[in-house]
């Protein structure tokens, strides 16, 4: 079962976009792994204290993105592959870096020391 213990809901966007970029994440770290089965609906709005329907339309994007299998009155489960995998991988690194770069030029911070300031926390993290 998907683990939500460590979500919370920060940024002000919708709640249903935080549960989708939770689910995600997950793929995308390996966490959440292909026949995985997710919260029902009525459980995951229970334990974050959000409306059901906002589970729902979570849910019902990620069945239209191909990543889980819902049936009715049945628990709805992940469903990947390699292709899905980086494909989820690719359009979260990437949305994740238009943030920041968008964050970083709001700031007045240059190319060049954004570009030098990424290097250095590379070195960093591998150092770590």
């Amino acid at each position: 079962m998907i683990s939500f213990d460590d979500f919370r809901a920060e940024d002000g966007s919708p709640l249903y976009y935080q549960i989708l970029r939770h689910i995600r994440r997950g793929i995308a770290s390996g966490v959440i792994e292909d026949g995985d089965a997710l919260p029902s609906r009525r459980v995951l709005s229970a334990t974050l204290g959000i409306n059901p329907n906002t589970v729902q339309r979570a849910y019902r994007e990620l069945e239209e993105e191909g990543l889980i299998s819902n049936h009715s009155g049945a628990k709805s489960y992940v469903v990947l592959n390699s292709a899905a995998v980086e494909r989820v991988r690719r359009e979260l690194v990437e949305s994740e870096a238009r943030a920041l770069v968008v964050s970083l030029k709001k700031s007045g911070v240059t190319k060049g020391e954004a570009l030098s300031l990424v290097d250095k926390l590379w070195e960093e993290d591998e150092e770590a």
